[in-house]
């Protein structure tokens, strides 16, 4: 089987190890560039550097895990990070204060995931935090003082609110709450009230579904099961709400509405993708820019005082651009460039003299080797439906004189190929960097991503085409973009894996149970095997999206026979083609038992499966030495099965792999 690269194989260490430096942000008052890079034991913590000069000094000292997540305050000189234990996603805050280097637990909980809510300028000494800590099924709002730790609730949650939102002078003053028939609805107080946890009833018995708002609260919109929608900020006086919503619309728009008046505008809106994001001054609250993702992101400015800033910002190097505030005097932006075939690339932007100064890359390893391209593709499903994705075709050191790069120079021979279908499923493929992609590239493989039925940014239409269509019409997508490919000569139909993570391991299930002959083999990656045991087994906070999952998959209870149907666990004896497993043991969304449960069918009729459990990971593999373990494992797996290049296999220490 001739594969088409004859390029150096990249080490898998460089696509799977940590990265060099990512995630630059600039402290408030302007005095700090902080960021997160390795320490001499290869963990990932946060670094920091006085602004203007060169020495970078490591400040947190995370023993294991690594940190990914972090933000700083409004309160000079301080900074908080999130981590969890061991992939079980109960989210802890910690406090670092730069000058000491000091480390403060502001939630220390046991079995409480804390989530960030807001944290404001005017009240640099407060933030407020989601606890599930007097009922795991439901985050309530908690005031944290950051001089002490001292934590008081907040705001109450009824039971079904999902998201908070404040006004600027860090009151509660939105939520968006669940509705029993799996819509939504976004409820405004025109001030605070006195008693914040008071005002909201209490959390119904379980199974009852949510609750009305309380005394002094008022529902603005209601969010129907068929569209989307959620309050995204508060104006500078408070007497605006801005939220993206659905609602007489196919895609998500940009919106205001009037306290006062009730009067409703549209700010922005594309009739055929949602909102992106929205680029908003951090002191003023005005929006000043929003963001749709097609094929790439693209900006739409609506201030026009920032226009030439990013006219100028575009112009600075070839990528998509991304954009994130740096002080809140708003003078210094920082700028982050994606590529498909490279690093990230970060830059401080200075608004003052229009000049920006490179930082640095995410990965300057990658710098210089021969990467692939990334090309957004689209097709017509079976019944008509447009699916969009990317095609991502092994590097060739020459083209051939017709161009053509989907076949072997050598021989004609069409390429194999790996199906890599994203998570979510309510969520979708970017253009851009994935080592996953480029190592497949890299092996020779041909590497196809599809943002199915039921993926998010492309209008309530598309997202509601997926509900009830686990294994069905979503799946049929998925054949069909192979299909597609296969007729263009590009992919060799008799060597085409399939491969994904959540959702996407449930695909890959799939693969092989309900196309059994389709596929050459398949691999999975905490991916659910069982509808029913997955929704039975979600955590308790998920509860409040309880309906909406209803709605999407069916009712426990009263479709079970329908969820049996769309459940690759009772179709095993179907499978004919190889199967290789990957779980985290603390997983809190797909648990261990749903990978366990598939396994032991197929070894109960003796169809070939691989499996391996990470005894310190949850849902995906964090930590590098077990991603190198795993896609070493998965490298060996392809080319057994499709014949793709291999680096030679070495000792990866300290990984935590069991074969399970």
């Amino acid at each position: 089987m001739t594969i088409l690269t004859t390029l150096p194989l990249i080490p898998r260490e460089i696509l799977f190890g940590n990265p060099e430096k990512i995630s630059p942000q600039i402290s408030p008052d302007g005095q700090y560039l902080a960021y997160i890079a390795p320490d001499s034991k290869n963990v990932l913590q946060v670094w920091v550097r006085v602004i203007g000069q060169t020495k970078d000094e490591v400040l947190t000292n995370d023993p294991k895990r690594g940190i990914r997540s972090y933000f700083w305050t409004y309160e000079p000189g301080k900074l908080i990070y999130a981590q969890d234990a061991d992939g079980d996603e109960n989210y802890h805050l910690y406090l670092v204060e730069v000058r000491t280097k000091k480390v403060q637990d502001l939630t220390p909980f046991p079995k409480v995931r804390a989530q960030v809510v807001a944290l404001e300028p005017k009240v640099p000494f407060q933030i407020l935090a989601g606890m599930n800590k007097l009922d795991p099924r439901k985050h309530d709002v908690y005031r944290i003082d950051l001089r002490d730790g001292n934590a008081t609730l907040d705001t109450e949650n009824p039971g079904n609110v999902i998201g908070w939102t404040t006004d600027a002078d860090l009151n509660v003053r939105a939520a968006l709450a669940a509705t029993p028939d799996g819509g939504h609805e976004i409820w405004v107080r025109p001030s605070p009230q006195p008693s914040p946890a008071a005002s909201l009833r209490p959390l119904p018995p379980e199974g009852e579904g949510g609750r009305r708002p309380g005394e002094g609260w008022k529902t603005i919109l209601v969010i129907g099961p068929d569209d989307q929608g959620g309050p995204v900020d508060f104006s500078l006086d408070g007497q605006t709400l801005y939220y993206v919503s659905s609602v007489n619309a196919n895609a998500e728009r940009l919106m205001s509405w009037d306290i006062s008046s009730g009067k409703e505008s549209v700010i922005a809106e594309d009739p055929d993708y949602d909102v992106s994001g929205t680029f908003v001054h951090p002191v003023t609250r005005q929006i000043q820019a929003v963001s749709f993702y097609k094929d790439k992101l693209v900006w739409h400015v609506l201030d026009g005082s920032v226009a030439a800033d990013f006219e100028t910002l575009e112009k600075v190097r070839q990528g998509e651009l991304h954009i994130s505030r740096g002080d809140l005097k708003d003078r210094f932006w920082l700028a982050s460039y994606v590529v498909d075939n490279g690093p990230v690339y970060y830059y401080v932007y200075d608004r003052t003299s229009k000049q920006t100064t490179f930082l640095f890359s995410q990965r300057k390893t990658l710098e210089g080797l021969s990467l692939a391209s990334v090309k957004p593709i689209a097709f017509t499903s079976r019944d008509g439906l447009k699916i969009h994705g990317y095609l991502t075709l092994p590097p060739s050191p020459q083209p051939s004189p017709s161009g053509e790069r989907g076949r072997s120079e050598a021989t004609g021979e069409s390429l194999p190929t790996v199906l890599f279908v994203h998570g979510g499923p309510w969520a979708r493929d970017h253009w851009g960097f994935y080592p996953v992609v480029q190592w497949l590239a890299n092996r020779g493989y041909a590497v196809l991503q599809v943002n199915y039925r039921g993926s998010t940014g492309y209008g309530k239409k598309f997202l509601n085409a997926g509900n009830r269509e686990w294994a069905g019409k979503m799946h049929d997508d998925l054949i069909d973009a192979v299909t597609w490919l296969s007729l263009q000569g590009i992919s060799d139909p008799k060597r085409v894996a399939i491969m994904g993570g959540s959702y996407g391991g449930y695909a890959a299930l799939v693969g092989l149970t309900f196309t059994p002959n389709f596929f050459a083999c398949g691999v999975d990656i905490v991916g659910p095997s069982n509808i029913i045991t997955l929704i039975k087994t979600i955590p308790a906070y998920w509860e409040p999206m309880r309906a909406t999952f209803a709605r999407r998959l069916g009712v426990v209870g009263q479709d079970e026979e329908f969820m049996r149907s769309r459940s690759p666990l009772f179709f095993v004896d179907r499978i004919v083609k190889p199967l290789l497993i990957g779980q985290g043991a603390n997983d809190p969304r797909v648990k261990q038992a749903e990978s366990d449960q598939i396994v032991a069918a197929m070894r109960k009729n003796q169809k070939p499966v691989e499996y391996i459990v990470y005894g310190d990971e949850g849902h995906g593999f964090a930590r590098p030495q077990n991603r190198m373990h795993f896609y070493s494992r998965v490298e060996q797996f392809l080319a057994k099965y499709l014949g793709g290049r291999v680096e030679p296999s070495q000792d990866i220490a300290g990984h935590s792999g069991q074969e399970g």
